[in-house]
């Protein structure tokens, strides 16, 4: 007899696949390994078979330093889902509303349609993924006669060949696919007055839901569209009057960057030639003017456009979450999630755009409104299992969020490893972000080392990475005393610098050639001692 064995990319965590291959064999009365675990207590007497641990998938092109073309090459020969994983930006971002590796598989599933999310790839590789999508042909199914389903209630459906199950009942989890409704405690302002920036501590009450998280983790938050941009939408349409449309557009569809199927019915539905011949260079990817724009720059460019508001949801792709770095410690903040999140809004033709989840956590929840999250694991950005292991920690601006998750931690558990932070931003009277926690964590002796760099206070412009260079030395005796070194904070200009500075760093202070300098963070990086959880 075979045991139906979910595949990895199937839609469920690698514990709830875990548990379900150890239903599955259970059920069928075969033991895995030899050994069973205790029965589940629901009553219908399955035995749950012990389950190996799954073993750690290497990912050796998740580099955002290689170039595609090596991405790609490394990925030749794996599956699918990993090809097109190695077309993304490697950042794990999370602006696509998933990591590399979760986007991948979706698009795979044939459960993601739009190609254009990975904004940092831009569209080398959004031109990359339709190349595999279209090599691909059609989404298959993994070839299997396992068609399990877990209903929304938690309970198991279907199994092999799709017969039904006893009623066997999985205790309902809070996830991307079920968030948790939280309450939002504060949305308080963390810059001071004068500042050119608005960055938000923001806390989520979490009673009552079972979420857990350690420090490193993401918190996954769901947002709605702003009414603004959504009543300038239906007008648009000529749909001011359709009531039943305006909450649907508030809660569940995206209306940025229109998707290429979209724009493919749009050509159709331009009533003037001149404008479906712009739409047509949009499609054949002839106009960059799309890629700063949203549904309501394309309905207004072309208003002889004429769509049923009907035919426009179902092109329309769903409103995805934005994850957040949490910035605080369960063990400090319990039954709480604190986020640090700066908030987008900016200034193009005659409109103002907004940032759909920072300004929805700034300016359309109060406190006690609805929050809908979940906790996103994070397996690569995560304290050092000892705590007595020095940490050097690189975050400006909002970059400090885990930081101030990790020292939270240590504060809480007594952990005696030295800690470092470079922290910077644009000016140290209004941007000095928890200004007064970091002194306390001074004064504590958790913080052993704090250097600062605030670009605008001076003529000379002074970031993070020139800091690291001016205390080279003892930056390479942490190092050599074995310190973990980590990075938060923009990828496409602070990462990449603050990358070449360590690389610098160890070359001068470890009298290495740029190549070994080189291997040697490379080195670091392979053993968790350099972590970045870049955006």
């Amino acid at each position: 007899m075979t045991v139906p064995v979910l595949p990895e990319s199937a839609p469920f965590s690698p514990a709830q696949r875990a548990w379900l291959n150890g239903f599955f064999a259970g059920l069928l009365g075969l033991d895995a390994g030899g050994s069973h675990a205790q029965g589940n207590g629901n009553g219908n007497g399955a035995t749950l078979a012990a389950v190996p641990a799954e073993v750690e998938e290497d990912f050796p092109w998740h580099d955002p330093a290689l170039p595609l073309a090596e991405r790609l090459k490394l990925a030749e020969g794996r599956p699918y889902p990993r090809k097109l994983m190695a077309a993304m930006a490697q950042l794990d971002c999370g602006a696509c509303g998933y990591l590399c590796k979760t986007y991948s598989e979706a698009i795979a599933r044939g459960e993601e349609k739009d190609l254009n999310r990975c904004t940092p790839g831009g569209k080398e590789t959004s031109r990359k993924l339709k190349e595999l999508v279209a090599a691909q042909g059609a989404v298959t199914t993994n070839g299997s006669a396992m068609t399990s389903v877990v209903a929304g209630n938690g309970s198991i459906a279907a199994t092999a060949g799709g017969a039904p199950l006893s009623s066997v009942v999985v205790r309902p989890t809070f996830s991307r696919s079920n968030p948790f409704p939280a309450r939002l405690v504060e949305s308080r302002p963390l810059n001071r007055e004068g500042s050119k920036k608005d960055t938000r501590h923001v806390v989520i009450d979490l009673a009552g839901s079972g979420l857990t998280y350690k420090p490193g983790d993401a918190l996954g938050v769901y947002p709605d569209n702003c009414p603004d941009l959504v009543d300038e939408v239906l007008r648009a349409l000529n749909a001011g009057g359709r009531l039943d449309l305006r909450p649907l557009l508030l809660r569940n569809y995206s209306l940025g960057r229109p998707v290429d199927d979209l724009i493919e019915r749009l050509v159709e539905c331009a009533a003037s030639p001149e404008e479906a011949d712009l739409l047509t260079r949009i499609r054949d990817g002839e106009d960059n003017w799309i890629d700063t724009a949203d549904l309501l720059d394309v309905l207004r460019r072309h208003p002889s456009i004429r769509i049923e508001a009907d035919q426009l949801l179902e092109l329309l792709p769903p409103l995805q979450p934005r994850l957040y770095s949490i910035s605080s410690s369960p063990r400090a903040h319990p039954g709480e999630v604190h986020l640090t999140v700066g908030v987008v809004r900016y200034s193009k033709g005659d409109r103002l755009r907004k940032g759909v989840a920072s300004t929805f956590l700034a300016e359309r929840v109060r406190a006690g409104g609805e929050v809908r999250v979940f906790v996103h694991p994070s397996h690569r950005f995560q304290l050092p299992d000892s705590g007595d292991t020095p940490m050097i920690m690189v975050g400006p601006g909002t970059g400090v969020a885990p930081f101030r998750a990790f020292l939270e931690e240590r504060r809480a558990v007594s952990a005696t490893g030295k800690n470092w932070l470079f922290f910077g931003d644009q000016c140290r009277a209004t941007d000095y972000l928890y200004e007064q926690e970091l002194h306390q964590f001074q004064a504590a002796g958790v913080l052993t080392r704090l250097d600062l760099a605030f670009s605008r206070d001076q003529a000379e412009k002074v970031y993070v990475q020139d800091r690291m260079l001016k205390r080279a030395r003892e930056l390479w005796n942490w190092l050599e005393e074995g310190a973990h070194f980590y990075v938060c904070g923009d990828a496409k200009r602070m990462a990449n610098d603050v990358d070449h500075a360590l690389q610098q760093i160890v070359a001068t202070q470890g009298g290495l050639s740029a190549g070994d300098a080189k291997a040697y963070v490379t080195g670091m990086a392979k053993s968790g001692r350099y972590q970045r959880d870049v955006y």
